[in-house]
């Protein structure tokens, strides 16, 4: 198993994450709300890049932390990742059919099902967190939640869920474009990081580093979004091509064009891979992460 957006060190956090996320989803002990849990199971087990809690051990790893440790961190990350897929593809959202090219969990289950499912996940994550049983301080684990709570909640990727859905056919500016995407993308990105260096206890001067890199490459996955949604098709990316256009979204192709916003994703990368400086050349795998992601196909 293993992607070719990751060398050595993030193939092998990649593993461990696919092993242990369905270790971490609750069990039916009872048999009265199965299918809640088959269709959790089924919004975790889309597969995808696992980008995010593989740099919640990749930044544990760099400050010297226990992987291990972070392992249910990294998972509950993944399980709030699965939770916002599950919504933003709901009829009264995205409205989408197809989400890695599969049904969305709504096509496949119902959409009240999917629903509450995707509260179910939001829920668990933190009941992971806060009964993590890994030896950590228990500063270091309020620490990590409220990290995570934050970039999930209002000021987050729910408040830059909602600027997405208010500035619908309307013409924006780039500021309300920036303030959006860190909401919806960046935000979970730049924790996933720092909820890494939490679990470490690294210092202020690689938390932040880590809070940038991650914000930095937020910005440039989404401008790559928006190339890809404006140029590739529905078979190569996994879910509908074109959609923004023809729901009137605000993107960076939109208010940019095509050539600005590939220099713009250029810039982004470029300032992502700068902030890793403190970390030296054990960064190197992040570094790498970045380029792949600029120039990534779906």
């Amino acid at each position: 198993m293993g992607t070719a957006l990751y060398n050595e060190n993030l193939n092998s956090h990649l593993s461990a994450i696919e092993q242990a996320l369905p270790q971490f989803l609750p069990a039916d002990e009872c048999g009265v709300v199965n299918t809640l849990l088959q269709a959790m199971e089924y919004a975790c087990a889309a597969g995808g890049k696992r980008l995010r809690p593989v740099l919640v051990l990749e930044f544990c790893r760099l400050c010297g932390g226990d992987v291990k440790s972070a392992l249910p961190f990294a998972c509950a990350v993944e399980m709030v990742h699965s939770y916002s897929l599950v919504h933003d593809d709901l009829p009264c959202m995205d409205n989408s059919p197809l989400r890695r090219g599969r049904p969305s969990v709504h096509a496949a289950f119902g959409e009240s099902l999917a629903l509450l499912a995707g509260d179910a996940l939001l829920n668990r994550a933190f009941e992971i967190m806060l009964g993590c049983k890994s030896g950590l301080a228990a500063d270091t684990t309020l620490d990590a939640a409220s990290v995570l709570a934050s970039a999930a909640g209002s000021l987050g990727m729910v408040g830059g869920q909602v600027l997405d859905l208010e500035s619908e056919c309307k013409d924006i500016s780039f500021e309300t474009l920036e303030k959006l995407q860190l909401g919806k993308t960046a935000s979970l990105l730049s924790a996933s990081c720092e909820i890494g260096c939490c679990v470490a206890g690294a210092d202020n001067i690689k938390l932040s580093a880590a809070r940038e890199y991650g914000k930095q490459l937020g910005f440039c996955f989404q401008i790559v979004d928006d190339i890809l949604d404006a140029t590739s098709t529905t078979d190569e990316l996994g879910k509908p091509a074109g959609k923004d256009q023809s729901s009137g979204k605000a993107t960076y192709v939109t208010l940019l064009g095509l050539e600005k916003a590939k220099s713009l994703a250029d810039k982004r990368t470029a300032q992502a891979i700068e902030a890793l400086e403190v970390f030296k050349d054990d960064a190197d795998g992040l570094r790498s992460l970045a380029y792949s992601l600029l120039s990534r196909n779906k």
